[in-house]
């Protein structure tokens, strides 16, 4: 009996293994649709790498001209005179003022976003759901220079109280400290900036949400969760790889902004941790103000800048990636 056993166990996986064949087989000589389609899918992915390839190559080889001439140390120079003779520049103060902006952005943006979309998701009315994520989403189609225009005519008038008084609260922390907190700081950039990354953060995770098995979610009510710890065990989990996808993608949209960090932020030389003081700079907004009047050099110095800024973007970018990696329990 067990050899006959054994010999039907073989039969029947070599009937499977010529299923498997016979199925791949059809798939790699399937209809005339089905292989276009691979092969444009495919020629897509190879276009974007091609594309990202021939950025870095451009900004390297426009970048070194200008760098084999520079006379500072590109790195931990705060200096920027590109124009001089012999040119002088580095990007930390410009490094620093991205970072600093675009992660205060994130700390502001990123628990407001996450709360409206939970709101949206499963406190609001249906109606009210519907209409408070239209509005957020078209926030997320304003353009960068109506947000500018905004921050420097209206929020930029009100941010020097709101520094004094941070000030005078927080001013033991060193980043709250200075004596003259003013309206045109890397906090002032940060809240503008907080304000345009939060439709694309909110929005991005209101979906997530949504795509949570209703199963796990009428089983912790029935169980007896309150509505929070249903969010808090059964939402959030299955959600924190969107949610870290969403934010990544709002730090990247900080970190590249341009035009409205260029008309709130004031340029002040010189690294600053005091963020409530009036000054800074960024590369995005560097390269805004200073391209048009820039010599040879001063273009090649600010293509350098960009360089630096495309490969912070990519480090993000792949960090972002491999914490989404490693969060795949309910995927």
């Amino acid at each position: 009996m067990s050899s006959e056993s054994g010999v039907e166990t073989r039969a029947a996986e070599a009937q499977v293994g010529a299923r498997h064949r016979a199925t791949g087989a059809r798939m790699s000589t399937g209809r005339a649709g089905d292989r276009i389609f691979a092969g444009a899918a495919r020629g897509s992915g190879i276009a974007v790498l091609a594309i990202v390839a021939a950025i870095g190559a451009f900004l390297v080889w426009k970048a070194v001209p200008a760098l084999q001439e520079n006379e500072a140390s590109f790195l931990t120079s705060e200096e920027w005179n590109p124009n001089a003779t012999p040119p002088r520049f580095g990007i930390a103060q410009l490094a620093f003022g991205t970072v600093m902006s675009s992660l205060l952005a994130m700390l502001i943006a990123t628990p407001v976003a996450i709360g409206i979309a939970l709101f949206i998701s499963f406190y609001s009315p249906r109606r009210l759901a519907a209409g408070l994520g239209y509005v957020v989403d078209l926030l997320a189609a304003v353009p960068s220079i109506v947000y500018g225009l905004w921050g420097l005519a209206f929020l930029s008038q009100h941010m020097e109280g709101i520094s004094k008084f941070l000030n005078g609260a927080l001013g033991w922390i060193p980043l709250f400290g200075g004596d003259s907190p003013g309206k045109s700081s890397i906090f002032t950039a940060s809240v503008v900036l907080a304000i345009m990354i939060l439709p694309i953060i909110s929005s991005i995770s209101r979906e997530v949400f949504l795509q949570v098995p209703q199963a796990h979610v009428e089983a912790s009510l029935a169980l007896g969760a309150t509505r929070w710890e249903m969010i808090r065990m059964s939402v959030l989990p299955y959600g924190r790889s969107g949610m870290i996808g969403a934010s990544m993608l709002g730090l990247g949209r900080a970190m590249g902004e341009t035009i409205a960090v260029a008309m709130v932020l004031t340029f002040v030389p010189g690294i600053n941790w005091q963020i409530l003081e009036n000054g800074g700079a960024t590369f995005a907004a560097n390269i805004a103000n200073s391209f048009a009047e820039a010599s040879v050099n001063g273009r090649g110095a600010l293509i350098a800048s960009g360089l630096v800024l495309f490969v912070i973007t990519l480090v993000v970018n792949m960090a972002a990636r491999a914490v989404v990696a490693r969060r795949k329990e309910f995927v």
